[in-house]
C-alpha cells in the first residue's frame, strides 16, 4: 500500500493535486493542516467542500470545535492510527497539508518531552509581565531553528518550545527525529513550489476571494460558537485579524490587508521547513506536476 505526502507553502494547490492523485492510485486523503482540523474553519483555511472531493473520503478534516486546541501529540496518534486503517482495508492513502510538524509527526519518531506546569507557569507569567515577543526574542537565541518554525503571534508554541529546552536542557529543534528514524520508509514526498512573485499574487488573490466568500461573517459565526474559549484557532491567520477587527483595534481593510501580510510571512516559513527535508521531490511547473508526480510514484 502506497503512502503519499504532498506539502509545500499555502496557495501552492495542494488540495487540488491530492485530490486528482488519490483518484488516480484508489486513495483516501488525511489532512495535515493544524487549521482545517477545526469545524467552521472552511473559508480561511482554503478547505474543500464536501461537494468538492468527488467522493473522496477525507479524514482529519473538522473534528475538533474551535474552543479546543491540537496538540502535535494527538495528531500524531491519529494519523498513524489511520494510515494503519487504510492500508487494511486496502487503500493508499495521500497525506496533505502545509504544517511540516504534523507531517514530520507522522512520518518520523518524534520525541514529545513531559510537560512541566512549573516551568509553563513561570513562562506564562513571563509572557504577560514582559509581553509575548520578549519569549520570541528569547527562542530565537536559544534555538534560532526553531523561531522560524514558529509564528512569533503563536505565543503557546513559542512557550512549549521554551518549556522543552528549559527541561531537557536542550534545543527544541534537538527534539525532533532524524530523517532516517522514519516510521515509513517507503512513504514518498513531494513538495509544490512557485516562483515567488506568483505565489504571492496567489495569496493576494486568495485572500480577496475569501472576503468574497463571506470570511467576515464566517468568523462571526465562529465568535457565537466559542473561538475565544480555545487558544489555538484563534490565533489562525485571518481569524485573528477579524476578531481584531470586531474588537475594534483594526479596521476591515487593515484586517485583509494583515492577512495577505502573514499569509506570505507563512509561505516562508513553509519553505524555510519543508527546504530542509532531502526526501521531497520538488515539483515547480504547474502545468505538468500532476504527470511528473505519477511519474515518480510509479517508477
Amino acid at each position: 500500500m502506497k503512502l503519499i505526502v504532498i506539502c509545500g507553502a499555502t496557495a501552492t494547490g495542494k488540495s487540488d493535486i491530492a485530490l486528482q492523485i488519490a483518484l488516480e492510485i484508489g486513495a483516501e486523503i488525511i489532512n495535515a493542516d493544524s487549521m482545517q482540523l477545526y469545524r467552521g474553519m472552511d473559508i480561511g483555511t482554503a478547505k474543500l467542500a464536501e461537494s468538492e472531493r468527488q467522493s473522496i473520503p477525507h479524514h482529519l478534516l473538522d473534528v475538533l470545535s474551535v474552543s479546543e486546541d491540537s496538540t502535535v501529540a494527538w495528531y500524531q496518534e491519529k494519523a498513524r492510527a489511520l494510515v494503519t486503517e487504510i492500508h487494511a482495508r486496502g487503500k493508499n492513502v495521500v497525506v496533505v497539508g502545509g504544517t511540516g510538524l504534523y507531517i514530520k509527526a507522522l512520518l518520523d519518531d518524534l520525541n514529545f518531552p513531559e510537560k512541566d506546569p512549573a516551568v509553563r507557569e513561570k513562562l506564562e507569567a513571563q509572557a504577560l509581565e514582559f509581553g509575548a515577543q520578549s519569549l520570541f526574542e528569547r527562542l530565537q537565541q536559544l534555538d534560532p531553528a526553531a523561531a522560524l518554525a514558529i509564528d512569533r503571534a503563536n505565543t503557546r508554541r513559542v512557550i512549549r518550545a521554551l518549556e522543552v529546552i528549559e527541561i531537557t536542557g536542550k534545543p527544541f529543534t534537538a527534539n525532533l527525529p532524524r530523517e532516517d528514524s522514519t516510521q515509513y520508509p517507503d512513504a514518498i514526498q513531494f513538495g509544490l513550489v512557485m516562483e515567488r512573485e506568483h505565489l504571492r499574487n496567489r495569496i493576494d488573490q486568495r485572500v480577496d476571494l475569501m472576503w468574497e466568500k463571506g470570511f467576515v461573517a464566517e468568523v462571526d459565526e465562529l465568535l457565537n460558537d466559542g473561538i475565544l474559549d480555545g487558544v489555538t484557532a484563534q490565533r489562525a491567520i485571518g481569524y485573528s485579524s477579524l476578531i481584531a477587527m470586531r474588537a475594534g483595534t483594526m479596521s476591515e481593510d487593515e484586517a485583509k490587508e494583515e492577512t495577505k501580510r502573514a499569509t506570505r510571512q507563512y509561505a516562508r516559513r513553509q519553505e524555510t521547513w519543508f527546504s530542509r527535508d532531502q526526501r521531497i521531490n520538488w515539483i515547480s511547473p504547474i502545468s505538468d506536476r500532476f504527470a511528473t508526480i505519477m511519474q515518480k510514484i510509479n517508477s
